[in-house]
């Protein structure tokens, strides 16, 4: 038996916002957007994807579980979305930490690692 990583699910307030926001922050395209998901993918046929699913509740703590991503220049990407959007989140990473938390418009807290 084997698993293949199909999607990670969001809630969101607003799907459709939410998900449109990730598209352009990770260059991804929809592949689905009706009112019960939005889906974005980093191309119509690959995977895994992210889907945002609609919930009446505001993000009220810290996320369980968090995305972790690796860019080239993680000062130039932290500028790129902060412009899209994005604030910085405190997390407890402290100071001295190489990576840098910020928050997508609904609160969603996610890591910008330092270059390789």
């Amino acid at each position: 038996m084997a698993l293949e990583w199909e999607q990670t699910v969001v809630d969101a307030r607003d799907p459709a916002a939410l998900g449109s926001w990730w598209a352009r922050a990770l260059g991804w395209v929809v592949v689905n957007d009706s009112p019960e998901e939005y889906e974005v993918r980093p191309g119509p046929e690959r995977l895994p994807g992210v889907v945002f699913v609609p919930v009446p509740d505001p993000k009220t703590s810290k996320n369980r579980l968090h995305l972790g991503f690796r860019p080239d220049d993680q000062a130039a990407e932290v500028r790129r979305l902060v412009g899209l959007g994005t604030r910085h989140a405190d997390v407890g990473q402290g100071a001295d930490a190489t990576w840098v938390v910020p928050a997508d418009p609904e609160g969603n807290e996610f890591c910008v690692l330092a270059s390789r």
